[in-house]
C-alpha cells in the first residue's frame, strides 16, 4: 500500500494497493440483514444469500476519519479523493460457491484500475475499479469487480433515461425511510445521501433520500430468483444510470435473452436481460447468467 503520499500525489500510484479483512459471518448480524431486508433469517451453516456478503468484511473507520459526506476519508487503501463525492457505479460478480452464515471467510482487496475521465454533466472523475475475492475454507467463494466513481461536488441535473422495456417478469417497490436507515446500518455505510434528509436535498442537490445502488442491485436479484427458483446464477453484472429516490416508487424484474430459459435439455446455460426504474425511466441495468435445472 502506498505510504507517505498527499493528495497532491498522482492517484495512479494507488494502483496494486491491497488490503485483506476477515469476517466470522455472525448468526445474528445475518439476522440484522434479513430484518432490513424483509427475508427469512438463514441459520448457521447454511448458504447466506445472494449479495447479503456486502453487509460483512466492512471496515469501522473511527468517527475522527469521517467526512462531511459521511464516508471515511480516502488515502489509506483507496486513493486520496479530497472534495470528491463517491458513488458506487457498477460490479461484476462470479459465483462459485455459497458462502455459510457461521463460517469464518476472508476478502482480499486490491485496487486494479485508475481512471480519469471527464463528464459532460458531472465534469472532471476518477473511476476506481477494486477487486474483492471472498474465499471461505481455503476456497474462492466469490469474485467482484467493484466500480466506484469519484466526481466534483455539483447539484445533479434531473434526467429521464430511457424507458422500460417490457418485461416478463417484475415487483413493484416502495422504499420507506426506515428501511434505507437500516440496509445503512447494516453494511456500515454512512453517506449521508441515504439518510439524512437536508444533505441530500441541499447538500448533494437530490430531490430526496437516494435508494443504495447495492440495494437496487440485491431486490433485481431477489425478484429473479423468486419468479425462477430453479435458476442458479452464477454471474451478475450491473451498473447504476440514474439514482431512485424516496419517497417514490420503482420497479424491479427482466426478461430472458434469446429464449434461454426455454432450451432443450437437462441443464442450460441462460442469460437475463435485468432492470430496475420508474416513471423518469432506468436507473440500473444489469445481466444475470444462469445453470437452469430441469426437475
Amino acid at each position: 500500500m502506498p505510504s507517505g503520499q498527499t493528495p497532491a500525489d498522482d492517484v495512479k500510484t494507488w494502483l496494486g494497493s491491497e488490503q485483506q479483512r476477515e469476517d466470522s459471518l455472525d448468526p445474528g448480524a445475518v439476522e440484522r440483514v434479513a430484518a432490513a431486508l424483509g427475508a427469512t433469517v438463514p441459520v448457521a451453516g447454511e448458504a447466506l444469500p445472494y449479495l447479503w456478503y456486502w453487509a460483512f468484511f466492512q471496515p469501522a473507520p473511527p468517527a475522527s476519519s469521517i467526512g462531511e459526506d459521511g464516508h471515511a476519508e480516502t488515502g489509506g487503501f483507496l486513493p486520496p479523493m479530497p472534495g470528491r463525492q463517491r458513488m458506487w457505479a457498477g460490479s461484476r460478480i462470479s459465483f462459485k460457491t455459497p458462502l455459510k452464515v457461521g463460517v469464518p471467510a476472508l476478502r482480499h482487496s486490491t485496487v486494479s484500475k485508475i481512471e480519469e475521465k471527464q463528464g459532460r454533466s458531472a465534469g472532471a472523475m476518477t473511476f476506481v475499479t477494486v477487486e474483492h475475492r471472498y474465499s471461505q475454507e481455503g476456497r474462492e467463494a466469490i469474485h467482484e469487480q467493484q466500480d466506484l466513481v469519484y466526481r466534483e461536488p455539483r447539484p445533479l441535473q434531473a434526467r429521464d433515461g430511457e424507458p422500460l422495456p417490457e418485461l416478463d417478469w417484475q415487483e413493484t417497490i416502495t422504499p420507506h425511510p426506515v428501511q434505507l436507515f437500516r440496509y445503512s446500518a447494516v453494511t456500515f455505510n454512512g453517506h449521508r445521501i441515504h439518510y439524512d434528509w437536508p444533505y441530500a436535498t441541499k447538500q448533494e442537490g437530490y430531490a430526496g433520500l437516494v435508494v443504495h445502488g447495492p440495494l437496487i442491485a440485491t431486490l433485481v436479484m431477489n425478484a429473479f430468483l423468486a419468479a425462477h427458483p430453479d435458476c442458479t446464477p452464477t454471474r451478475f453484472s450491473f451498473r447504476g444510470r440514474r439514482p431512485l429516490l424516496c419517497p417514490g416508487q420503482f420497479r424491479v424484474g427482466g426478461y430472458f435473452e434469446n429464449d434461454s430459459h426455454e432450451n432443450d435439455g437437462h441443464e442450460s446455460d441462460g442469460v437475463a436481460r435485468v432492470f430496475a426504474g420508474d416513471s423518469g425511466g432506468q436507473s440500473q441495468t444489469g445481466l444475470i447468467e444462469f445453470k437452469h435445472t430441469r426437475s
